[in-house]
């Protein structure tokens, strides 16, 4: 019988919370397990493991879901359903998700509007947005807190390190990846156009 050690525990755990998060997400809209993995671009039989908390779902693969359910990829490790106005967060409490090589802590969980949606966000050597560019409605700012993070913006490529920082218009076809061989951390904000108008897989481009 194979051991689980604290950490793959907790991971496992994670995994069958977002699964459950987002089957009843999709439920909430009405949208079958096939309808819902049209609308996203993703196979059937993955979004299938997903739900049922049998694989660690991608960034990428989050972005898509978020866009396709019209909901903010916090929405997926949201515990409280209470909104506030005022939000602090302890810097050894923030609500936090591992994906991959990627690891997403939430500095905004349940702000009432999701006007201003900010996390920080950890980039393990390898880490990428995908294959696709992504597309939203609003603003998008990005500050290195460090290593190397490359951001190609509507064909522009940045380079940033530690101190520099990004803000453009998320209508542009942009995507990241980790460019060096540390982990790097970046802060990234989302500034949401329409408090209503959240990413839909339309956003999303070949």
């Amino acid at each position: 019988m194979e051991r689980l050690n604290d950490d793959t525990k907790t991971q496992r755990a994670t995994e069958a919370e977002v699964g459950h998060k987002i089957r009843a997400l999709r439920r909430e809209r009405g949208f079958s397990l096939r309808a819902l993995a049209e609308r996203s671009g993703l196979n059937v039989n993955t979004l299938s493991m997903v739900e049922n908390g049998k694989t660690s779902p991608s960034v990428s693969t989050l972005q898509q879901l978020a866009q396709a359910l019209d909901v903010p990829i916090a929405s997926f490790f949201e515990s409280r359903q209470v909104e506030r106005t005022i939000v602090y967060t302890a810097a050894d409490q923030r609500p936090e998700m591992d994906f991959g090589k990627t690891q997403i802590q939430n500095l905004g969980e349940d702000l009432a509007g999701n006007a201003v949606q900010p996390f920080v966000v950890t980039l393990q050597p390898g880490a990428a947005s995908g294959e696709q560019t992504i597309v939203h409605t609003g603003h998008e700012f990005v500050y290195c807190l460090n290593g190397l993070v490359r951001y190609r913006i509507d064909g522009e490529t940045f380079l940033l390190k530690a101190g520099d920082s990004l803000v453009f218009e998320a209508h542009l076809p942009h995507c990241w990846e980790n460019a060096g061989e540390e982990c790097a951390r970046i802060l990234l904000i989302f500034y949401p156009a329409d408090r209503r108008d959240q990413p839909g897989g339309r956003h999303f481009k070949p």
